[in-house]
């Protein structure tokens, strides 16, 4: 039965130890911003990682040598919404630097952006890119 709160939405670090702060605002937001897109919690995981972690399961899962920000896991069901989010800590730091924006918000995006990929948003084409772009900035605007 999902749980359809934020206590579905979970957080762990695996190959480093950054634990994200405000842990309770950020599965209220996340929560929220499941709910706007007509979507139940089941069970979210994120997780955290090294970049080096996270390659080896974009080339494990994926086929892709390169580092990346995110990959998604999903096993949601209709509109529950289930799954793992791996996050590289260390692609978020850079992008924050890349972006002139704060550590926090750039995991905030990336912590969205997973969950749309959940939710079964698509990035592939720069149409699907845009629109998630504009989904993330509307998303963040209500968590600042």
């Amino acid at each position: 039965m999902p749980d359809n709160s934020p206590q579905g939405i979970h957080f762990f670090s695996e190959d480093c130890s950054f634990t994200p702060g405000h842990k309770t605002d950020l599965r209220n937001w996340l929560y929220i911003c499941a709910k706007r897109e007509k979507n139940t919690i089941g069970e979210l995981n994120y997780i955290f990682c090294s970049d080096r972690y996270l390659r080896k399961l974009n080339k494990k899962f994926l086929e892709h040598d390169y580092f990346t920000d995110v990959i998604t896991f999903p096993s949601s069901f209709d509109n529950t919404i289930s799954g793992d989010i791996f996050l590289s800590i260390d692609r978020i730091r850079d992008n924050a630097k890349t972006y002139g924006v704060r550590v926090y918000e750039e995991m905030c995006r990336v912590m969205v952006h997973g969950l749309l990929h959940i939710s079964g948003y698509n990035d592939k084409t720069e149409k699907d890119q845009k629109h998630m772009r504009k989904l993330e900035d509307k998303y963040l605007r209500l968590f600042q």
